[in-house]
């Protein structure tokens, strides 16, 4: 019992006294024991990346997860230990109404088959999803983490250690420099070796601490590889994804042509196309040239024939064919994948499409289905 009341009393006093030192330093009336400059710069250093690796924790958790409450509930998991259940991506999602949608209007329509075509490129863009959000939380969200809930709070300590080693320290030579009687004077000084000698041993223990920064760093550009490499993936599976979405919808292309021929009788020539053709990427335009006051418009009055077209003076590039694409039309040039084209445009022409010649043929060719090169 009665030891206790003399560390209660022991610590009263510390802390007492700590707090006069502080006080009067920020006052100015007490001298301050200040760090070397290497010291001070490894402080810094510390906290700058402390703020900015938690600055790009919260930020790419946004990235990988943007609902907030979906943070919420995988952080709340996260504190109790306790697994995160799976939940569906938005493209999943997306994909499982665009299935339904097609048995609903019936999968046999041109349009139940393009639903489940993209229904299904939907649902594996999702699952690329999840495996880039699960591979970048493993490798670059954990490590990010681990620093600032282990490391950080290890320099945390051993820095508010150091802290009041250092108030300790100057609290004995304030005490020093008042002490009148020569015991007085012997005590301070002997408490004063002991508290210095505290205070060399925390600066070094805290010295080591700060210089493993530099190995933080380390590892951190290691995982910020392993985040780039993952979602350099993830981004190359859905591209490939898209590509062969398009292939596919390009193939389908005169199932919807036939379908809007049985449906109405085709316009005439002069006639503006229908509202629901013009969208379709595989039902042609006719390129009209804008009427001129005074000028005869004969691109207009007739259906364009792109073996009578020439090529303008200037502005035609080269391109090259990113995969097949067959003709709908005799005023259409069918193309092979990676072969070289010449394209152009021509006034009034609809900007999906160009003129492209390949030795003496000639034809309309989707621009989507080429890559323009300088």
């Amino acid at each position: 019992m009665d030891f206790n009341v003399k560390k209660l009393a022991s610590d009263a006093g510390v802390f007492f006294s700590r707090a006069m030192q502080f006080t009067e330093e920020k006052l100015g009336q007490a001298e301050k024991t200040e760090l070397d400059a290497h010291f001070e710069n490894l402080l810094a250093r510390a906290d700058s990346t402390k703020n900015w690796t938690e600055k790009i924790l919260r930020q790419t958790e946004v990235l990988l997860q943007p609902n907030p409450s979906a943070r919420v509930e995988e952080f709340l998991y996260e504190k109790l230990d306790r697994k995160v259940p799976s939940r569906v991506t938005n493209g999943e999602l997306l994909a499982q109404y665009m299935t339904e949608a097609a048995n609903d209007f019936g999968p046999g329509t041109p349009y139940g088959k393009t639903l489940i075509k993209v229904g299904e490129t939907q649902r594996r863009l999702g699952a690329a999803e999840r495996d880039f959000i699960h591979s970048a939380s493993i490798n670059f969200l954990t490590p990010l983490r681990n620093f600032l809930e282990g490391d950080w709070r290890t320099i945390s300590k051993e820095r508010r250690i150091l802290q009041n080693c250092r108030l300790d320290l100057d609290a004995c030579k304030a005490r020093l420099k008042k002490a009148k009687a020569a015991e007085a004077k012997a005590a301070a000084e002997h408490e004063l070796r002991l508290t210095q000698t505290e205070f060399d041993r925390q600066a070094e223990v805290t010295r080591l601490l700060l210089e493993g920064i530099s190995s933080t760093h380390v590892n951190h550009l290691r995982c910020l590889h392993e985040f780039v490499e993952s979602q350099t993936n993830y981004y190359a599976q859905c591209y490939q994804y898209m590509l062969d979405l398009q292939k596919q919808l390009g193939r389908f292309s005169g199932t919807f042509v036939g379908n809007a021929e049985s449906s109405s009788p085709p316009p005439a020539a002069t006639s503006p196309p229908a509202v629901g053709a013009a969208t379709l990427p595989a039902v042609p335009t006719i390129p009209v040239v804008p009427t001129i006051v005074g000028v005869p418009n004969t691109v207009a009055e007739s259906v364009l024939n792109p073996n009578e077209v020439k090529p303008p003076a200037s502005g035609t590039r080269k391109a090259r064919v990113l995969y097949d694409y067959e003709a709908a039309d005799s005023s259409e040039l069918a193309l092979l994948a990676d072969e070289m084209i010449t394209v152009y445009s021509l006034p009034g022409m609809d900007p999906d499409w160009l003129i492209g010649e390949r030795g003496n043929q000639k034809g309309k060719v989707p621009v989507t289905y080429l890559e323009l090169l300088s």
